[in-house]
């Protein structure tokens, strides 16, 4: 294993960096002046942290505090992690609304967590930072679990529904399934925050607004080929970024290609 490997993504989120690396160097202590959450990919580390000595294996969150000194150090022959570093501004801003105004000044309480459930929120959050797509509404969701489930522990997940609300929500996106909509848009339709909105609306409905926003494009691109509308011109008029994109959704909702079900209905 090389000593030291680290490798910079282009972020689609202003505020918010991502770092994957892989190394079996000891680092001597140090800090950051954001708020990092990570994921150790493979191997293991100890480090002595504002909080404390832990360790830290594979499959496991690590965390760090704005400031807070820490070092780490391989156990084994190495170890790799990827992690997001936020400025602390996108942390406040986004506990202020998960805490509706309860909180924005926090501190992150364990500099490890072992729970498969944040992992895959962080997956998802590394994914879509590190991706040049433009799902805004998709990104705000992962970011927005991962930080309710990683700052905000404390915070309740007592999330009433409120159906006038979540209905109005719904049917901003399905008055135009196209429209490049933000959680900030529903939060304003339906006079909830936005962290109201993606729990309230995975609560009544059964899906994240991103995920109806997706099923709604779907719907609507498998009407347009059904009506003979050609599969580039489909997809555009659908809201996806292009054809390819489309037909991964396709085959992932329905079984068959757009392909074969145009040749199925022509």
């Amino acid at each position: 294993m090389a000593r030291s490997q680290f490798r910079m993504f282009r972020s689609a989120i202003a505020g918010v960096e991502a770092v994957a690396a892989n190394s079996s160097q000891s680092f001597a202590r140090h800090t950051h002046e954001q708020f990092g959450i990570g994921l150790v990919s493979s191997g293991a580390q100890k480090s002595l942290s504002g909080r404390g000595m832990v360790e830290a294996g594979t499959g496991d969150i690590i965390t760090v505090n704005p400031n807070e000194v820490h070092d780490g150090t391989p156990i084994g022959e190495g170890r790799s992690w990827r992690i997001l570093y936020f400025d602390p501004d996108v942390i406040a801003a986004k506990v202020s609304d998960i805490t509706e105004g309860r909180r924005s000044a926090v501190e992150i309480p364990h500099p490890v967590l072992q729970d498969r459930s944040v992992a895959a929120h962080f997956e998802a959050a590394f994914a879509l930072v590190t991706s040049a797509g433009e799902e805004r509404l998709q990104h705000e969701e992962a970011l927005f679990e991962l930080i309710a489930r990683v700052v905000v522990e404390t915070a309740s997940t007592d999330w009433r529904a409120v159906p006038k609300a979540i209905r109005t929500a719904q049917e901003m996106i399905d008055c135009d399934p196209t429209a490049a909509i933000s959680l900030s848009d529903l939060a304003c339709a339906s006079g909830l925050s936005r962290f109201q909105v993606l729990r309230g609306f995975a609560k009544s409905i059964g899906m994240t607004p991103h995920a109806y926003l997706v099923q709604s494009r779907i719907h609507l691109a498998r009407r347009l080929i059904a009506r003979g509308a050609p599969l580039a011109e489909a997809a555009f008029a659908s809201g996806f970024a292009d054809q390819s994109h489309m037909t991964r959704v396709f085959v992932k909702k329905y079984g068959v290609s757009p392909r074969t079900y145009s040749d199925a209905v022509a």
